[in-house]
Formats: C-alpha cells, structure tokens, sequence
C-alpha cells in the first residue's frame, strides 16, 4: 500500500461545510505519485507513461477542514499493459470514500498501449490489495 497524508484547506470547503466532492479525485491522485515515478521517474510529461482510462469513486462519508486525510492507495490488478487500483480515503477513523481507478502503460511516441515492464510489475505486486490484511 501507498499511503499520503493531506492537510484540507479552506478553499476546498463548500458552502455546506465539508470538503467539496470535486477535490477527492485530486487528493487521489497525488497519492498516486509514487506509482508515476515507476512508470516515469523523471517525472517528465514528454516520456510520461500513464494514461487514466476509468475512475469510478463511491462517496461514504462527509470530510471536514481542519482534520487531515490519509489516501490509501493499492495495486487490485496487473493486466499485460493495464493496472487497475483500489483507492481509500480516510478521516479519523471513517473511511469517507473509496474507489477504483484503471491506467494504461502508454507510448505517447507511438500512440499505443505497451506491456508493463517486468522491473515495474514485480513493484506493483508488492502493493497488492489484500481485504484480509487490513
């Protein structure tokens, strides 16, 4: 598992005085950071190797300011050029939301999708999601 933490701020509080729906999907995907220096660890976007293809985000509970936020992020599969994962996030001791994200290893050059480089799989499978571990 890879796991972030992230300090809400004022300005992604709505007017109902949580944290507004549309920041969740960002907060997931800076814990993704440590799989895009996998795939590219320059970091540079003329090399960048992961596309998102699906995102699907179940909202559980409310998150609030002023509490920080831990983003759980897990490998769910390792297809030939695709990895799908499970994503957490947590306030407290409340899980607020999870879901599921999809990513294409992908050749910009080329316009194609490319296998997943062995090195990078057997990282991947080291953050594999286990329901009975947690």
């Amino acid at each position: 598992m890879f796991k972030m933490t992230i300090e809400p701020r004022v300005s992604e509080t709505d007017g109902v005085g949580h944290i507004n729906n549309t920041v969740v999907p960002v907060w997931l995907e800076a814990g993704r950071n440590p799989l895009f220096k996998l795939f590219t660890p320059d970091d540079n976007f003329d090399h960048w190797k992961m596309i998102i293809i699906n995102m699907n985000i179940d909202y559980v509970s409310q998150i609030y300011f002023g509490i920080d936020v831990d983003i759980c992020t897990w490998v769910k599969k390792v297809g030939n050029t695709s990895l799908q994962l499970y994503e957490e996030v947590w306030q407290k001791d409340t899980l607020c939301a999870k879901g599921h994200t999809t990513y294409v290893n992908y050749n910009l050059e080329k316009q194609t999708p490319e296998r997943i480089p062995d090195d990078i799989r057997k990282e991947l499978l080291g953050h594999l999601y286990n329901e009975e571990s947690l």
